[in-house]
């Protein structure tokens, strides 16, 4: 994590309150350590976690219906509009409507064509995947289209994509 300096003119601290007020410039999370000095020479010092944002969206999602027909391959496209790369722990929430999900091959495909492997072939007969996967996609820029890719691997069992998110 990046360090945060913080200079604070006297006239953004709220005397009464302690609220700081202004605006960020840069976003990053860092462990703090605040020690106050009074008139008396008195102190007091606390430590915190203070994470400086951004205002770009963290959820992108698609939840239109994609038929999964058997022996076939469906992708359910999401446009990401965020900058900077992929976080290391990239969340892909998944809701695949299917009777029998030993049959699917699941796969989260980058903007750049890369393939990241969610669920290969287990489960046999249970039904549907609802479930939330990690992925370390920090190598791959985030904007772009993102693809969730499901692969039907026999007959006698169709079914959706029903939805599915990226949140970074």
């Amino acid at each position: 994590s990046k360090g945060i300096h913080l200079v604070v003119p006297k006239d953004r601290i709220n005397s009464s309150t302690g609220l700081i007020s202004g605006t960020a410039t840069t976003a990053a999370t860092s462990n703090v350590t605040v020690t106050v000095t009074d008139s008396a020479n008195k102190s007091g010092t606390t430590s915190f976690t203070w994470t400086v944002g951004t205002s770009q969206q963290n959820v992108f999602e698609n939840t239109n219906d994609y038929a999964i027909a058997d022996n076939a391959t469906v992708e359910s496209p999401i446009t990401v509009t965020r900058t900077g790369n992929a976080p290391s722990t990239l969340k892909v929430d998944v809701n695949i409507v299917h009777t029998y999900i030993g049959d699917l091959k699941v796969d989260l495909v980058a903007p750049d064509g890369s393939v990241y492997n969610l669920h290969n072939r287990s489960g046999g007969s249970a039904d549907n995947i609802v479930k939330s996967y990690t992925v370390n996609a920090s190598s791959e820029v985030a904007q772009g289209v993102w693809k969730l890719r499901v692969n039907d691997n026999a007959s006698l069992d169709t079914g959706k994509i029903d939805s599915w998110k990226l949140t970074f």
